[in-house]
């Protein structure tokens, strides 16, 4: 576990992410399927929120590529880009229809989930089976791979 400000620094950056996830309506399972509900009562509130995301993060996310290193002077690991391929499409897909059924995706579940909602509860739940049976899974291809 981190100690002192690096660590510190860590909890206050979650914090501020949850509290954020928590104004912006994010965490609110019915406020994201109203954004979802092109066809009815459709709430444009998210996208503004998600713009606002990616104004922050694609400069951001520039100015770490280039420094290659975090704020905290530990080394940055960017995921390489393999292109798309059915594993992203199979991926993206699934996290959508989630999104879309359940109105939470990951980082808000967990903010959610602090609230005591009882759907972020089976959500955050049934996301752990999911992710258990994926690495349960992948072990079982490369080791079939590897024989």
């Amino acid at each position: 576990m981190k100690r002192g400000a690096a660590g510190f620094l860590e909890i206050f950056c979650g914090f501020i992410f949850g509290m954020g996830l928590l104004v912006s309506g994010m965490a609110n399972p019915s406020k994201v399927l109203a954004f979802l509900d092109l066809s009815g009562a459709w709430d444009p509130s998210l996208a503004l929120v998600m713009a606002g995301a990616v104004v922050i993060a694609v400069p951001g996310f520039a100015i770490a590529k280039r420094k290659g290193r975090s704020v905290l002077g530990d080394p940055l690991r960017v995921p390489a880009t393999d292109g798309i391929d059915a594993r992203l499409l199979l991926g993206s897909a699934t996290f959508g229809v989630g999104w879309g059924l359940a109105g939470i995706c990951p980082g808000p579940a967990f903010v959610a989930l602090g609230t005591g909602h009882s759907k972020a509860i089976v959500f955050v739940g049934a996301m752990l089976v999911g992710m258990l049976t994926f690495e349960l899974i992948e072990r079982r291809c490369v080791t079939i791979d590897s024989a």
